[in-house]
């Protein structure tokens, strides 16, 4: 179990950020366990032919399946909206002790592995980063804008949630595993761990490959290294996650259909979580202007509303849009 007390200023330093890297880390697990990450299965299949020819035994190695990922290559976002280029960098910046200590938190690196990295960590820190990028250009980047979309959704969903209903609200529904009771907020996890956050904050950050798994940073300080101690971080699955590699959405209801049109329908079921223009008309197969046309229309009508987030616009169904598609 882990545990953090919080303190007030810890409340007022809570904050979202995304991670394009941890996105990256965790894909890697989800490509060699799909069975425990079967919502990935589409992209798994797509993948696996793409990643063949790439020497990733390394990145495995210092990501396994199960147990401990190394820090220096899943660490807390340092910002709300990185890009992979800064967290590479960030990487590749990592201190040759820091890369030595957090090595030794993965189970069961392999001798010869653990010795080449520890000769020479910082060659060892440009060989990782050259090849999670080899692996980024051809598993996600391409998936990154619509991966971003779902994320900046999640968090306008929980900004919501704890507008309207506080922090017990927010950590409520964030994985049945995360559990907030008075000041103390714990995470179901084998490792047991409990502390204050002593005024540092926490960041959450929703996860689209990381599902359906929720994965801790503590803020402790490791034994062995005398730097900066890691920021805290929840990293938990995002709300929506199987719309991620769907192609089409559920058709509309026959009633609904006749009553607004089934172009307007199926944009109303499609917005069960929300999205961008950009992203109903690659679901409905239709052109932005198109599908914009018909948003208006829903929005004057009280079925939709609209909310910017990060510089993108997200429509989202109000409660009267709900009751249409009940």
């Amino acid at each position: 179990m882990i545990e953090w007390r919080l303190r007030p200023e810890d409340v007022a330093r809570i904050r979202f950020a995304f991670s394009p890297l941890m996105e990256l880390v965790f894909s890697t697990v989800a490509l060699r366990a799909p069975g425990e990450h079967s919502l990935h299965l589409p992209w798994v299949r797509a993948t696996r032919p793409l990643v063949a020819d790439l020497d990733l035994t390394e990145v495995f190695t210092l990501a396994p399946v199960h147990g401990w990922i190394a820090d220096f290559i899943s660490f807390t976002p340092s910002e709300p909206q990185p890009d992979i280029a800064g967290e590479f960098d960030r990487i590749r910046r990592t201190e040759a002790q820091q890369v030595i200590t957090d090595i030794g938190d993965v189970a069961e690196v392999p001798e010869e592995l653990a010795d080449r990295i520890r000769a020479d960590p910082e060659a060892a820190t440009v060989r990782i980063v050259d090849t999670l990028q080899a692996y980024w250009d051809v598993a996600l980047a391409q998936h990154w804008p619509s991966t971003l979309r779902l994320l900046e959704a999640d968090v306008l969903w929980r900004s919501q949630r704890l507008a309207a209903g506080g922090l017990q609200a927010l950590f409520d529904d964030l994985h049945e595993t995360v559990t907030l009771d008075g000041d103390r907020l714990s995470v179901a996890d084998p490792y047991d761990w409990s502390g204050e956050l002593s005024g540092t904050g926490l960041t959450l950050v929703p996860l689209a490959m990381g599902w359906p798994w929720v994965r801790t940073m503590t803020g402790r300080l490791k034994p062995g290294y005398a730097g900066a101690r890691y920021q805290p971080m929840i990293a938990y699955p995002v709300r929506g996650v199987a719309t991620l590699w769907e192609t089409t959405p559920p058709p509309p209801p026959d009633a609904l259909a006749a009553l607004i049109g089934r172009t307007r329908a199926g944009i109303l079921i499609t917005l069960a979580e929300p999205a961008a223009t950009t992203a109903l008309a690659r679901r409905l197969r239709l052109t932005p202007g198109a599908i914009s046309q018909h948003l208006s229309v829903l929005n004057a009508s009280g079925l939709v509303s609209r909310t910017r987030v990060a510089g993108t616009v997200l429509y989202r169904r109000t409660t009267r849009g709900d009751a249409l598609t009940e």
